[in-house]
């Protein structure tokens, strides 16, 4: 059922030229019929409405009228891609993917969706035109983006065909793999892999922002992670915070600050870095690479996976914190302790929501989400999500202890007893519902006045150094 548009007058009053808003009106399609015609109808909507909104001054420019108008020419241009997408959406998918039988990351998705049905997801252009503002100066076109893929994922077939094509391993990596066989250590931007023994030891960098996690570090990131993985010379994986560079913490390892606030502040993180990032990178640590000829819960499916242990000194914080609930086990530094401070950030802390819980119970998950819950692993809580409590100079013998201790008895069920679990804990069905919950309401989250508000209070983000 179509909304009824906002008034003509409320776009006139804003200096829009009264035929170009009657034309738009008018084109708003009373309904869906097939792929094809609405692709041309919603298309002509979307294009009128998009070339209405850049008549107006950029949004820091706008008075009250034009930016009531701007918003309202965004918002019934989305209530139209929404009612687009819930009509097309899996057939859109197929079309893009060739039936389902080509794998399509979800940056390319994005890309592809916008050249062949122009309006739904925002075209490079426009991409282009808000790269560079702050965040609170964007109108948000990538929250088109969000809808998009929200639709996909909410579809059975195309969104677990959508998670499959995120758990293989990137062209980059495959490309890398003798060259880490071969030397045994490799340096990426945000990430640094070094084989010792049977274990290949994963360190997250980016030491002048405490390991945060950011544009710069996410692809480095998951391709050490395929590496990891693929590496056919060492069985159990290390994944810890590399040396910082800040005065307070003397050298030391910081396993992560979460993500990089400051740029978040300065609109240099990308909405679909979020998505990437966990249907990704920290999805293929919790369940491995899967192979492109069968479905990652097949029961001869054999993803590429290994145990991963993690070493958590000082703190692992948003982002951080959300990795160590996809490890297998995680050693911790007896003064560190783990944070979401989503309410104080005003976004959702990944698949946080879905996992937390398992750990600590249901109220303290929403004690940790909701109000700021500082768990210390030296606490009952902190034990229920940590295997080992040491002391703080004691963390690389722990490891190579619990390294030792894995391999030396062999490690031939371990893959075995990571699916068993996994198939009752978390099922990539549950991980798909989820996503397809996440990707919209991220979007929004992204691009909220509530976020820069929270980031000026509660990060002081306006007078912090932008790190490049």
């Amino acid at each position: 059922m179509t909304e009824n548009p906002p008034p003509e007058s409320l776009f006139v009053a804003a200096g829009l030229p009264a035929g170009e808003v009657r034309d738009w009106l008018r084109s708003r399609p009373e309904g869906t019929t097939s792929l094809d015609e609405d692709r041309e109808r919603y298309g002509r909507f979307f294009a009128r409405g998009t070339a209405l909104v850049e008549r107006l001054p950029a949004k820091p420019s706008r008075t009250e009228r034009e930016r009531a108008a701007a918003e309202a020419l965004i918002e019934a241009g989305r209530r139209a891609r929404g009612e687009f997408l819930r009509a097309h959406a899996a057939a859109a998918y197929d079309a893009l993917t060739a039936n389902r039988t080509r794998f399509v990351r979800l940056e390319a998705l994005s890309e592809a969706a916008a050249g062949a049905y122009p309006g739904l997801v925002p075209s490079r252009v426009q991409l282009e035109r808000e790269t560079g503002l702050m965040q609170r100066d964007k109108d948000g076109v990538e929250v088109d983006q969000g809808l998009f893929v929200s639709h996909v994922l909410a579809d059975e077939r195309a969104g677990r065909h959508l998670c499959h094509a995120m758990l293989l391993p990137r062209a980059e990596s495959q490309a890398l793999l003798p060259e880490l066989e071969k030397r045994g250590a490799l340096e990426l931007p945000g990430a640094r892999l070094e084989r010792r023994g049977r274990a290949i030891h994963l360190a997250m960098r980016n030491p002048q922002v405490l390991n945060a996690e950011d544009a710069t570090t996410l692809h480095g990131f998951e391709i050490a992670i395929d590496l990891a993985l693929l590496d056919p010379r060492s069985e159990v994986c290390v994944l810890r915070g590399d040396p910082v560079s800040h005065p307070r913490y003397g050298g030391g390892r910081v396993f992560g600050a979460g993500i990089n606030l400051t740029h978040l502040y300065h609109g240099r993180i990308p909405f679909l870095w979020y998505l990437v990032r966990d249907m990704g990178a920290v999805n293929k640590l919790y369940r491995g690479l899967a192979r492109p000829e069968m479905d990652p819960e097949h029961p001869a499916a054999e993803p590429a996976e290994k145990l991963w242990i993690a070493a958590v000194e000082a703190f692992a914080i948003g982002g951080h914190c959300q990795i160590l609930l996809v490890m297998d086990h995680i050693i911790a530094a007896r003064d560190a302790y783990m944070t979401l401070p989503a309410r104080k950030e005003g976004i959702i802390p990944g698949a946080a929501n879905l996992r937390l819980a398992r750990f600590v119970g249901a109220r303290a998950a929403r004690q940790a989400v909701l109000a700021d819950r500082r768990i210390d692993f030296d606490s009952p809580e902190g034990r229920m999500v940590c295997d080992e409590l040491v002391a703080p100079g004691d963390v690389d013998r722990a490891i190579d202890e619990r390294v030792a201790a894995l391999t030396g008895s062999g490690v031939v069920s371990a893959a075995g007893n990571r699916r068993a679990f996994r198939i009752g804990e978390e099922p990539l069905e549950q991980f798909r519902r989820y996503m397809a919950v996440y990707a919209y309401e991220q979007a929004r989250c992204h691009f909220s006045a509530t976020l820069i508000s929270n980031l000026e209070k509660h990060w002081n983000a306006a007078s912090r150094k932008l790190h490049a």
